[in-house]
């Protein structure tokens, strides 16, 4: 957590340092001023300078939850940038302001007594409001990069409390700190961690969509950095350098340090011929006060002034639907209730009448396209659906468990409205092709599994135990190329790749056949008379599989599923090494698992690429990752075991695959079928 709490626990340091300093002089001239009765006015600044903060942090917080996926990235991205530049010129500031500012404090405070208190309070709000927006801001900003907020909020609090503590002692006179050289190195480690956030949020822009180049690679280590170890995870958290960068983001993080470093670092060295800073503020002259003090109505307008606005904020950037009906969802009821709506954002409470868990999409009934679905409605429970309505045509869908479809009435909406985007559903005839492709894939694989299987059988039988090894790997590969079939397999499945897991006998149960049967035997000294009857079994099953699948059902929904689920089994069973039985090639099994999965993109690219035109490029590249990672541990004929792998190779393995399954994951909604009624 350290490594993402670092550059917030440095912003939380530097800012809170000089908002501290600030307020330290403030108190320290109206105490020598003999201006006690003032110092509530202070407070109160203070106190809203605190509330706009947490105000202006709630705002970016909420507004963001409430954009689009994309919108976020852009959102994000935005802000970063906005965020690199406040604290280039908080770093630029500080480096000429150190040894003067608090002398134009102490001046600033001194005419404010000779005014009113408001004029007090604006100085000190002023004062202390920039660093505690800059703060949000980038803390923020850091939170998003991190994914989580634990670390940053942490590494902010730490250092605002040592900065507290600081200003406390400069205040007392019982620390003395050279606040030139203090603010010359942190800003220097603060200009590469900016740097960071910017290539940051470039990328943040160009996943939204606002900036090109987004699969344009620079470089890509993910093969040869692991991106799980210690020091990858500190390089990422504090400085934001991925293993996988683009050419913007290198451009835009290199750019920036040539830029920006140099003349931070040229301004330092101009100005060492000036007078040496001062730590604490000398007395100055005494200047009479008055002595009223603010009602207590003023501190709190102050707090909760910014607090009401930025609810009022995130209650008009939250989607508000223009109106509200309930409808019915069953078999006999489905649209009841459902009257023409207005044009806006819309809420609808969808009430489920039937005695079955329902589906159900609000749909344009010509073309099918859904503009808004909820999923596993129970019986007699209500859930809202909220969608955008323009002026069309709409009706409901109501897809009970079990049952058959039914669309209610059409309604239709006048006016206008705009367009709104709606998601055409995939019907099994657009799986069609894909589905035949992908049938003649895994006849043509089966074919030559059959020959590959009598050919293992025929080395077991005439005793020549070391090509078999070499010839059950062969098949078996080809048999771990069929993923997306096995759905289809039945009962085959389990007698030609079956496991020993759940059976009474363990490796001697009666039930234990197939490859995995095979295996055994051959990597544990059996001898071929004892492998003999496992082996011509094996090929019987292979051939009674080819000859059972082209009349088995398929369900063309299967394959959008198995995109993600062949390498899902992978990372639980084959990077485990759960499955191995002694030939130690559970990576050659990873290979043709994803060997098939590429199989099964190539006959699903044109629909993937019409439904969305980014997933296949992020997809292609973490395919590619994984295969260069696979084909490093492939020497020959041989493969690494998975408990040969040095822990930084096998935890770079399971991170390629895992990032690959995220990848993969939007897959089976992006082609899900959706029942016609």
């Amino acid at each position: 957590m350290w490594d993402d709490a670092f550059p917030s626990f440095l912003i939380g340091l530097r800012e809170g340092l000089e908002a501290g300093l600030i307020v330290s002089i403030l108190v320290a001239t109206l105490v020598r001023a003999d201006a006690k009765s003032r110092l509530p006015q202070v407070w109160t600044g203070v106190l809203a300078a605190i509330a706009l903060a947490l105000s202006f942090g709630a705002v970016l917080t909420f507004t963001a939850a409430n954009l689009s996926a994309t919108a976020q990235e852009a959102f994000g991205g935005v802000l970063s940038v906005i965020a690199v530049a406040f604290v280039t010129a908080m770093v630029f500031w500080m480096r000429r302001s150190a040894r003067t500012f608090s002398g134009e404090i102490r001046e600033k405070v001194t005419g404010a007594l000779g005014m009113g208190a408001g004029v007090l309070m604006l100085t000190s709000f002023l004062a202390v409001g920039r660093e505690g927006l800059e703060t949000a801001l980038f803390l923020w900003t850091t939170a998003r990069a991190a994914g989580e907020s634990s670390g940053p909020l942490t590494g902010a609090a730490i250092g605002l409390v040592l900065a507290a503590g600081l200003c406390w002692g400069l205040y007392r006179r019982v620390l003395r700190i050279n606040l030139t050289k203090f603010f010359t190195a942190t800003g220097v480690v603060l200009v590469v961690i900016a740097a960071g956030v910017l290539g940051y949020g470039l990328r943040d822009l160009q996943e939204g969509g606002v900036l090109p180049g987004l699969t344009t690679y620079a470089f890509d280590l993910s093969g040869s950095v692991d991106a799980g170890s210690w020091y990858s995870t500190l390089i990422q958290g504090v400085f934001n350098l991925m293993p996988t960068m683009t050419w913007l983001q290198v451009v835009g993080y290199a750019g920036y340090l040539a830029v920006v470093l140099p003349l931070f670092l040229g301004g330092v060295r101009g100005e060492r011929a000036k007078a040496p800073e001062s730590d604490s503020p000398p007395a100055p002259e005494s200047v009479s006060s008055p002595r009223r003090r603010p009602v207590w109505v003023v501190p709190v307008a102050v707090v909760a002034v910014p607090a009401v606005v930025a609810g009022l904020v995130v209650a008009f950037a939250r989607p508000k639907p223009a109106s509200s009906e309930t409808v019915a969802v069953s078999e006999t009821e489905c649209g009841k209730g459902f009257t023409a709506p207005g044009t806006g954002r819309q809420t609808f409470q969808m009430h489920n009448t039937g005695d079955k868990t329902s589906e159900v999409y609000l749909i344009d009934p010509a073309t099918g396209a859904v503009y808004g679905e909820v999923e596993g409605l129970a019986p007699g429970t209500t859930r809202d659906l909220v969608a955008t309505v323009a002026g069309g045509s709409y009706a409901w869908r109501c897809v009970p468990t079990g049952a058959k479809a039914v669309t209610s009435a059409t309604v239709h909406v006048s006016g206008g409205g705009g367009t709104v985007k709606a998601v055409v559903p995939v019907s099994e005839n657009d799986l069609a092709a894909p589905l035949k492709a992908y049938k003649v894939y895994v006849d043509q694989g089966l074919a030559t599994l059959e020959t590959q299987t009598r050919q293992l059988s025929a080395d077991i039988a005439g005793n020549h135990l070391g090509k078999a090894r070499t010839d059950w790997l062969t098949a078996h590969r080809t048999y771990s190329s069929l993923g997306a079939a096995y759905g289809t397999f039945e009962d085959f499945d389990q007698k030609i790749n079956g496991r020993a897991d759940g059976l009474a006998g363990g490796v001697d149960d009666k039930d234990f056949a197939g490859f995995h049967r095979i295996e055994y035997g051959l990597w544990h000294g059996r001898s071929a008379s004892e492998l003999k009857v496992p082996a011509q079994q094996l090929a019987t099953a292979v051939v009674g599989l080819r000859k059972a699948f082209p009349t088995q059902d398929f369900d063309p929904g299967d394959l959008p599923l198995r995109a993600h689920e062949i390498l899902e089994n992978a990372l639980q069973f084959e990077l485990t090494g759960d499955t191995d039985e002694g030939s130690g090639t559970n990576l050659a099994t990873v290979d043709s698992n994803l060997a098939g999965t590429r199989e099964l993109l190539t006959v699903l690219r044109p629909l993937l690429t019409k439904e969305s035109s980014t997933l296949l490029p992020t997809v292609d590249a973490a395919v590619a990752r994984l295969q260069k990672l696979l084909d490093s541990a492939h020497h020959g004929g041989s493969w690494t075991p998975v408990e040969q792998l040095s822990r930084p190779d096998r935890a770079r393995l399971n991170g390629a695959t895992g990032q690959l399954l995220e990848d993969l994951a939007p897959v089976p909604d992006l082609l899900e079928i959706r029942k016609s009624a």
